[in-house]
């Protein structure tokens, strides 16, 4: 299911429902820097946020069965990136990966693109990870 609301001239949102897959979370990226590049809005750091934070609901909070959702709320000053995934007992952290290690990476981009990041614990069993990026003149 997808939709698109034009709330003002200058606010703007797209949400998305999608699978728990490498392959959704490939879709989200995409889609996304879509609907930013009609907003005309820069897509390029929101494209990889929203790469991280998908490909994380797909591998870190995927149910069996239960997709993950993909917001984008928009003004001419920032954008925001929600992505909720069922999976509320596992939150993410920052923290340095191990120099071994094959994941871990995704948040500390995350948090050198986004101005502010968090996680919203909503109705059980959901969770929200969130970024907010500035849209530079």
């Amino acid at each position: 299911m997808e939709t698109e609301t034009q709330l003002t001239a200058t606010e703007r949102e797209f949400t998305l429902q999608l699978s728990a897959t490498p392959r959704g979370a490939r879709l989200a990226r995409l889609l996304a820097t879509e609907q930013l590049r009609a907003w005309g809005l820069p897509f390029e750091a929101a494209g990889h946020v929203v790469a991280e934070l998908a490909a994380n609901a797909v591998t870190h909070g995927r149910v069996p069965g239960r997709d993950f959702h993909l917001a984008l709320r928009a003004t001419d000053d920032a954008i925001r990136v929600e992505v909720t995934d069922t999976r509320a007992e596992r939150l993410p952290e920052l923290r340095p990966p191990a120099a071994d290690a094959e994941s871990g990476r995704g948040l500390l981009l995350v948090e050198a693109l986004a101005t502010r990041w968090g996680v919203a614990v909503g109705v059980p069993p959901r969770k929200t990870t969130w970024a907010e990026l500035a849209v530079r003149a």
